[in-house]
């Protein structure tokens, strides 16, 4: 069964660019730079194209020359088809340091024929440990698929094709820790992890499926950009539909949905991880 979205949602999540110091649209070539993996990783068609590739010498990962602090960011994606098992297509947002925040994709591979596992994680002052796990209710490698992050001053919002699938609120006033302070760059990287990836590591990644690759496509960033330590949303930011938004009871709805029929792992239920008690988002949430 599908998700579905309503018209209020569709509205919701489709924000189109405004102010043009805070929007950029697509170009990879003008807005990442290739970080690691040599030419594993290559843009192209004129900037609109960027793939990842991954073979038994080494993955490869590129990063945004921006930073970011807040904003609406879409990426597309087509997973790494047929047997991708012990493979992880990363995609998240990250400042630096050892109190960095961060807000994680990741996309663990499969034996061919099952589904792919959509991973997610928050960080908050270095600290992370909020893993939520989804299945996918569609085959990842064969179109693109969008993958948003919304994150403003008061949630994160992760959205699949549109539809809301987790959100993190900022509880500060109750003494939770909310990534607002720190510029992230977005990251990622085609990588081998077959001592985890697949069924905790039980499936192994089989080299002669190598290279595996994983595409990208329009990227758009309807966000503030950090520069010099100022922000460019430090005008006109009332403007932008994404800045204050909260969920409506719709959009709390289509997410309880999809974490009924899709989520497979959440920190807040696993007693046996939190023995002392679950971290204090999980009841105030």
């Amino acid at each position: 069964m599908a998700p579905y979205m309503s018209f209020s949602v569709a509205v919701f999540i489709i924000v189109s660019c405004g102010l043009m110091d805070i929007c950029s649209a697509g170009n990879f070539n003008q807005e990442f730079d290739i970080t690691w993996g040599g030419s594993r990783a290559q843009i192209l068609n004129n900037g609109e194209v960027l793939k990842l590739s991954l073979d038994r010498a080494s993955g490869s990962g590129f990063q945004s020359k921006n930073e970011y602090l807040f904003g609406k960011i879409d990426m597309q994606l087509k997973l790494v088809p047929g047997n991708s098992a012990g493979t992880v297509t990363a995609y998240y947002f990250s400042s630096q340091g050892p109190t960095h925040d961060e807000i994680d994709f990741e996309f663990l591979g499969n034996l061919s024929g099952q589904p792919y596992t959509l991973h997610t994680n928050i960080f908050t002052q270095g600290k992370g440990s909020r893993e939520q796990q989804f299945r996918l209710w569609f085959d990842p490698t064969i179109n693109f698929h969008t993958y948003t992050i919304l994150w403003n001053p008061r949630q994160i919002l992760y959205t699949v094709d549109g539809t809301p699938i987790r959100v993190f609120k900022n509880l500060e006033s109750s003494g939770i820790a909310f990534p607002k302070n720190q510029p992230m760059r977005i990251y990622s990287s085609l990588w081998d992890a077959e001592d985890w990836a697949t069924r905790g590591g039980l499936i192994k990644t089989d080299w002669s499926q190598a290279p595996f690759v994983a595409s990208y496509q329009n990227f758009v960033a309807d966000a503030c950009i950090w520069s010099s330590g100022t922000s460019s949303c430090a005008s006109g930011v009332a403007n932008k539909a994404w800045w204050g938004q909260d969920l409506d009871s719709t959009s709390e709805e289509r997410i309880r949905w999809v974490q009924k029929n899709y989520m497979i792992y959440n920190y807040c239920t696993d007693a046996k991880r939190f023995p002392q008690g679950f971290p204090p988002e999980c009841s105030v949430a």
